[in-house]
């Protein structure tokens, strides 16, 4: 891991997730790219009736001021900290800086609880994860000893998934984190036997060439199994699977993967397939 990109709105979550990232840059020698998207309404950039350009550089002076206020903390001291100052619209745009910057991780805040909030003027961190080519690591809680032991990937064990888990493997090996690897088996018409289910993941995991084991976890949905499950082994993180634009992971019903994020009192990380 060599660099690291942070979204900075100046809110307390998005000081939570600079924390968090400031943890992993320490501990892999890695650079942060703090990155804030300034909303400046597009006729103010480009009309040159009524509005001067002095004023566009005014109003980007001022977040420049306030943005270098916001990164002056202890916890960043002998950090590579890189200020990226963005006047997007909307926060798709946040991939496509990761990528020219050839990020490895987006660490990102969020308020959780009642949904993946705007905690950004013009957009919310739902946007930036379905857009997101990398890894998205999202944060709703101040964690001063950030570390990772126990690393929860939950899968519907399909071979559309192996991309997704070689991805979260390599993050778990990163952090020299335990891979636990979890199939949530629930009522309906998804319920699968103990022996179908184990075909399915046998299937799965000479495909992929894995030699770990799998728990299949009964439960009345996906996101409650995978919440109660992680909690039952005190696990530290939890990773899912995403198709990026096409929406949060195939195999999470409707915005079941949204809610784990939102509702995990852990951090959440997402792969894209």
């Amino acid at each position: 891991m060599k660099k690291i990109i942070v979204p900075i709105d100046f809110s307390q979550q998005s000081e939570y997730a600079l924390k968090v990232a400031s943890a992993l840059a320490k501990k892999h020698d890695a650079e942060i790219l703090a990155l804030h998207m300034l909303e400046l309404n597009q006729a103010i950039i480009t009309s040159s009736e009524g509005f001067h350009p002095e004023q566009t550089v005014f109003l980007l002076k001022l977040a420049e001021k306030r943005f270098n206020e916001f990164l002056d903390k202890p916890y960043l001291k002998g950090i590579t900290v890189t200020p990226i100052i963005k006047h997007f619209k909307v926060f798709s745009e946040v991939n496509e800086v990761a990528e020219k910057h050839a990020a490895d991780l987006i660490v990102m805040g969020s308020h959780g609880t009642d949904g993946l909030k705007e905690i950004f003027v013009g957009s919310n961190a739902e946007k930036v994860v379905r857009n997101a080519t990398l890894p998205v690591l999202v944060i709703k809680e101040e964690l001063d000893d950030f570390k990772i032991e126990r690393f929860v990937f939950a899968s519907d064990f399909r071979e559309e998934n192996l991309e997704a888990f070689k991805k979260a493997k390599d993050f778990a090996d990163m952090l020299s984190a335990e891979m636990e690897l979890v199939y949530i088996n629930v009522p309906g018409d998804d319920f699968l036997s103990n022996k179908d289910a184990y075909e399915r993941i046998n299937q799965f995991l000479s495909q992929g060439n894995i030699g770990r084991q799998v728990e299949i976890y009964n439960d009345y949905s996906v996101e409650k199994g995978i919440l109660n499950y992680s909690e039952s082994i005190a696990a530290d993180i939890i990773g899912i699977p995403t198709h990026g634009r096409k929406g949060l992971s195939h195999f999470f019903m409707g915005s079941i993967g949204e809610d784990i994020a939102n509702h995990s009192k852990i951090p959440v990380v997402t792969f894209k397939i």
